[in-house]
């Protein structure tokens, strides 16, 4: 199995290194790997549904300013 680095990985998902390293760190990866101090994840590993936002997709308020 190729496992991928966390840059690599942050590049293809679209979202940070840091955010990956929190998901790792959750157990939410599923085959992630800790090898030393750093992360292998599996190249066929799907990025995981963002918890954080419970309706499934992200709805932007306008500003006050804005309206």
């Amino acid at each position: 199995m190729k496992y991928l680095s966390i840059t690599q990985t942050a590049e293809r998902w679209g979202i940070s290194t840091r955010r990956i390293q929190i998901l790792c760190g959750e157990g939410r990866v599923p085959g992630a790997i800790r090898i030393g101090s750093v992360w292998g994840i599996p190249e066929n590993a799907e990025k995981p549904a963002d918890a954080r936002i419970k309706s499934g997709k992200y709805i932007k308020k306008p500003a006050e300013n804005e309206k």
